[in-house]
This record gives structure tokens, C-alpha cells and sequence, in this order.
């Protein structure tokens, strides 16, 4: 464990000295010449690639209007909102109000997440609140008996469906590969949002996953993790035992075009700080790599 923390640490530090250098050389970038020029938007563009963006579930105990201030403090473009800040059972002109209230602020609402749904009711129910809402993605947890009228939902509503991850606690998804296998003959609207925290903790390695059910895959719910065991405390991304740097060149590697979603889940009552931290870590990685 020493030795993997030790790892970890070193990884880390590599990559921050990396993304240093990337600065450096911008500031230098005619000392180079065309070549070094071409590498440097090489780095650009490679961070461009990945949609950062955030699941409001970080900000539960905030209102919206926090949220969205946030968001667009920590340079946030896109946004998964939870219930706690758009109710489900919210009126239209609720529902309008309120996503007219996100896009003003410059962020673009992909989704809502993580919806659960246990029967018929709350999928139809999802399904009219996504699209007045104008969302182009549902990031729910189902129980497995509804897939086939889900799959009709999104046929009719041309709404997407991203099927989240929780654990081995979840009895009908536990794992990508589980949820992978009882999609893969639906409409290809259906897919997976993979949660790294989950997956890790479950034991299989989220750069693994991704590559295997790529074709499938919607949405990314990033984080860290202090400890690889069943119960694990989330940390801060970049101070953990995930390979985030792996994580992210994987994710480019198959030209993911999903957001790859914050869900900081330390410090509830003062997130912004820690999820500050996240981000630039990410920021830098992807500069890096």
C-alpha cells in the first residue's frame, strides 16, 4: 500500500510539473519555432477534447442560483442537475423558469442525474420532464424490468438514457459489464454512465471499462478515492488512488464525446474548495498528456 501511495504521489507530481511546462513554453513558443507551436496546441486541443462539467448533486445543500455561481466561478461549461436544485415533480413553468435560469448563466443543461426509477409512473414522468426541460440526456438508476419501456421512451422522445453505476450494492447494475450486456441488443440511445468511484471500489479498473463498453458509454461521474476498498471515502481528484491520468488519456483515446462530470462528494456544507482543486488537476493532466 506504501508503495502505491508512493506511486501515486510521484504520478502526481510529474504531471504537475508537466503542465508547468506546458506554461512555460507558451510563453516562449517563438524560441521553438513551428514545431514547438504545433505541440502546444497539440496540449490545447487535447484538453478542448474532453467536456468538463459538473452533476449538481455537489451542491445538494445549495440553491440553484449558488450552483449555477459555482459552476461558472470554478470555469464549469456544462451542467447534470439533480432534483435538489429542478424537483421532479416540479410544473412546467417551473421546470421553464428554472432551466431558462441555467442557460442565462452560460451553462449548457446536458442532463439530469441520478434519477431512480422503480416503475411505470416515474420513467413516463422523467421522460416529460426531460423534455420540457430541453435535456438531451437522462442519467437515471432503473431497476432492470423497466428496460423495455424505457427503450420506447426514448425511441418516442429521442432522449437518451445513460444507466448509472452504483456499486456492488446494485442489485440490477453492478458493474458496467453487467449493464452493458443487458443493453446491447436496445436502442443504441441507451448507454452507460460510468461512475470511476463505483467502479473502482467494486474492483475493476475504470480505464478497462471504459475501453470495453465505449460504444455504449454516455457520460463520466468523476472523482477520487482515499482507500480501494468496498466503503472508501472520496477525496479531492488528484490526492487519491485512482489513475486519473490513465482515466483521462484512456477517455481520449476512444474520442469520448460525453462530459466527463464532477461529483464531489467531500466537504457537503463547503464543497467549492476541494471541487476547485479537482478541477485544476484535471485541467492539468489533460495539458499534460
Amino acid at each position: 500500500m506504501r508503495h502505491n501511495i508512493m506511486a501515486t504521489e510521484t504520478s502526481r507530481r510529474l504531471f504537475i510539473r508537466s503542465a508547468a511546462m506546458c506554461v512555460a513554453i507558451s510563453s516562449y513558443s517563438g524560441v521553438f519555432g513551428t514545431l514547438g507551436t504545433q505541440k502546444l496546441m497539440s496540449k490545447k486541443n487535447a484538453n478542448e477534447r474532453i467536456k468538463l462539467g459538473l452533476a449538481s448533486y455537489t451542491f445538494r445543500y445549495f440553491s440553484l442560483d449558488d450552483t449555477i455561481s459555482m459552476t461558472q466561478k470554478l470555469g464549469l461549461k456544462y451542467i447534470a442537475l439533480k432534483s435538489y436544485h429542478l424537483p421532479l415533480e416540479s410544473k412546467k413553468d417551473e421546470i421553464t423558469a428554472a432551466t431558462a435560469k441555467v442557460r442565462a448563466g452560460g451553462l449548457e443543461l446536458y442532463g439530469c442525474s441520478v434519477v431512480v426509477l422503480t416503475n411505470e409512473n416515474e420513467v413516463n414522468q422523467i421522460f416529460e420532464y426531460a423534455k420540457t426541460a430541453g435535456m438531451g440526456m437522462i442519467v437515471a438508476q432503473p431497476v432492470s424490468y423497466l428496460l423495455d419501456l424505457i427503450e420506447r421512451k426514448v425511441r418516442e422522445y429521442n432522449i437518451k438514457l445513460a444507466i448509472h453505476n452504483h456499486g456492488p450494492e446494485d442489485l440490477n447494475f453492478p458493474s458496467p459489464f453487467v449493464t452493458h450486456e443487458k443493453i446491447k441488443k436496445l436502442d443504441p440511445r441507451i448507454g452507460l454512465c460510468i461512475d470511476i468511484g463505483h467502479v473502482r471500489r467494486s474492483g475493476y479498473d475504470p480505464s478497462d471499462c471504459i475501453r470495453k463498453v465505449a460504444d455504449r458509454l454516455m457520460d463520466i461521474h468523476i472523482k477520487d478515492l482515499n482507500t480501494i476498498q468496498l466503503v472508501s471515502d472520496v477525496c479531492e481528484v488528484g490526492r487519491g488512488q485512482l489513475d486519473i491520468p490513465d482515466i483521462l488519456r484512456t477517455l481520449l483515446k476512444i474520442d469520448f464525446k460525453g462530459v466527463v462530470a464532477f461529483e464531489h462528494e467531500k466537504d457537503l456544507h463547503d464543497p467549492l474548495a476541494g471541487l476547485a482543486e479537482s478541477v485544476g488537476y484535471t485541467r492539468g493532466v489533460l495539458s499534460a498528456i
